[in-house]
C-alpha cells in the first residue's frame, strides 16, 4: 500500500491530526484515508440514524478549516481514477 499524504491540519500543533491522504492502489478505484477525531457519543448515536455503523467503521470528525485538503484529495483520487 502506498498512501499519498495529501496534509494535515494548518492548526494542528503538534503535528499529529487530522489529516488526509489518497489510496490509489485499491482494487475498487482511489479511496480517500482520513484521520481525526473520534466523535462521542451522542455524535456517533445521531449518525446511527441514518446510517448504523458496523465495528469495521468509525465516525471522525475533522474541522471544517480542512476543507481545501479534503478537496485537493478528491481531485487527486478522481485524476488517478481517470488513468
Amino acid at each position: 500500500m502506498a498512501l499519498r499524504f495529501i496534509g494535515i491540519d494548518p492548526e494542528t500543533g503538534d503535528g499529529n491530526c487530522p489529516a488526509v491522504w489518497v489510496d490509489e492502489t485499491t482494487a475498487g478505484g482511489p479511496e480517500l484515508i482520513l484521520q481525526g477525531w473520534l466523535a462521542d457519543e451522542g455524535t456517533q448515536a445521531e449518525c446511527a440514524k441514518d446510517s448504523p455503523k458496523p465495528d469495521t467503521e468509525a465516525v471522525i470528525r475533522v474541522p471544517s478549516r480542512m476543507v481545501p485538503l479534503i478537496r485537493k484529495a478528491c481531485d487527486a483520487a478522481e485524476r488517478s481514477q481517470l488513468r
